[in-house]
C-alpha cells in the first residue's frame, strides 16, 4: 500500500509511524501533587504562582502516531512533534455508520480537495492497521528527540514516498487554513438539514429557529 518498513538505525523523519508514543492527560483545575510523600489536589493557579517546580501525577495512555516534524528539525531538534493516529470513524465522524465501497471512495478522497482535519491512512496487517485509520491533526504530542531515538523499535513504518508528499501538503493546508464556516450562508430550514450530517456545526443567529432567534433578539441590547 502507502507505506514504507525502514531498518532500525534509519533516522528518523516526517511521516514515521509509532505505536506506544505516550499520551499525557492532565486536569488544570485538579491536579494532584506530591508533596511531603503525600498527594494533594490542587489547581495549576495555585502551583503557577507559586513559582515553584512540583511533583505531579499524571494520567499516560500508550497511542499509535506520526511524525509531524520536518526531516531536518527530527534529525537535531531538541524536541519531535507527532500527531495521533486513531480508527478512522473516531477521526471523521461522517463515516460511522458507512458501509459501501462507493462511500467510503466518497469520503475517503474528500482530502485531495478539501480542507480536512485528518489524513487517512488505509489497513494494512504488516503495519498492525486492521482497519481503516486517521491521522487527527487537532491532537498532537510531543517527545524529546533523544528518548524517541532511544525507543526506535517503536517505530512500526513510514509513509512511502508518494503519501510522504500529500502528508506533508495536508499538515501545511491545516496550519494555514483560515477560520471559514461552509455554513454561513444557509437559511434555517437548510441548515436544519445540514446539522442532521453536521450535529456539531454552530448555527449563526440568521439560522436559529424562529422562536429561538426572536427571544434572542429581545435579550440582547
Amino acid at each position: 500500500m502507502i507505506y514504507d518498513f525502514p531498518k532500525q538505525e534509519e533516522p528518523i523523519r516526517q511521516g514515521d509511524i509509532f505505536s506506544g508514543i505516550p499520551r499525557v492527560e492532565i486536569s488544570l483545575s485538579k491536579m494532584p501533587v506530591i508533596i511531603d510523600n503525600n498527594v494533594q489536589v490542587t489547581s495549576w493557579e495555585e502551583i503557577a504562582s507559586s513559582n515553584k517546580t512540583v511533583e505531579t501525577i499524571v494520567s499516560v495512555k500508550p497511542v499509535i502516531s506520526i511524525v509531524a516534524s520536518q526531516d531536518c528539525d527530527a534529525i537535531r531538534a531538541p524536541d519531535i512533534t507527532l500527531f495521533e493516529i486513531k480508527e478512522f470513524r473516531d477521526v471523521e465522524l461522517k463515516s460511522k455508520d458507512t458501509q459501501s465501497v462507493r462511500k467510503w471512495i466518497k469520503i475517503i478522497t474528500q482530502h485531495s480537495r478539501i480542507n480536512q482535519k485528518w489524513f487517512y491512512l488505509p489497513p494494512d496487517e504488516k503495519l498492525g492497521f486492521n482497519t481503516k485509520m486517521g491521522v487527527d491533526f487537532l491532537v498532537t504530542l510531543r517527545v524529546t528527540r533523544l528518548d524517541l531515538e532511544k525507543y526506535i523499535y517503536l517505530r512500526k513504518g513510514r509513509l512511502n514516498r508518494i503519501a510522504e508528499k500529500h502528508f506533508r501538503e495536508r499538515v501545511a493546508d491545516f496550519f494555514r487554513r483560515y477560520s471559514y464556516n461552509e455554513w454561513y450562508a444557509l437559511d434555517r430550514q437548510e441548515m436544519s438539514v445540514y446539522q442532521e450530517e453536521y450535529p456539531d456545526a454552530e448555527p449563526y443567529p440568521w439560522q436559529l429557529p424562529q422562536n429561538i432567534s426572536e427571544e434572542k433578539n429581545k435579550i440582547t441590547p
